[in-house]
């Protein structure tokens, strides 16, 4: 079961006090949000690709959309999201739960610079009635990030969002 590797591999890092179980789904990010009671924007919703063939997980803001252009800029390929009926296979977590945690070996994680403005984020655990509240560099460290890029339009700098740490 995905949230229980989720579990396994955030408790050998001394983080797993930090995921929620929760009674109402969290597998979209507007559920997400209502669930934990935070903003929308501050789900770290992760989405899965193929690169060259091979999978990546892109974790963004929840109000962030995948900018072709950018993305093509970075991955020098046009944006192939993976089929909700092949992402377990590829990541090893079933869509409304996938998150950058204890993914299957050769998946690659990225940030996308609009989590930058947040103190805290909120991925999924593994299934669609969960999440882990982090701070950014957490999940940098945790989710084995391969760095920061760009690829997403869609969202707005808030002067404030710095100091949202609901």
């Amino acid at each position: 079961m995905s949230i229980e590797n989720v579990k396994q591999y955030l408790k050998r890092v001394g983080m797993e006090q930090r995921i929620m179980e929760l009674a109402q789904s969290s597998a979209t990010v507007e559920e997400a949000a209502s669930a934990i009671g935070c903003r929308p924007c501050q789900i770290a919703k992760t989405l899965s690709f193929l690169a060259a063939e091979n999978p990546i997980l892109i974790v963004t803001a929840g109000d962030a959309k995948v900018d072709n252009k950018k993305y093509k800029n970075i991955f020098h390929e046009k944006a192939k999201m993976i089929p909700a009926d092949q992402v377990e296979t590829y990541i090893g977590h079933a869509p409304g739960g996938v998150c950058p945690f204890a993914v299957h070996p050769g998946v690659t994680v990225y940030l996308d610079q609009s989590l930058r403005r947040f103190e805290k984020v909120y991925p999924a655990a593994g299934n669609g009635h969960s999440a882990v509240s982090l701070s950014l560099e957490e999940l940098e460290t945790y989710s084995c990030s391969a760095g920061w890029i760009d690829v997403c339009r869609g969202w707005c700098l808030e002067s404030d969002t710095k100091n949202d740490n609901v």
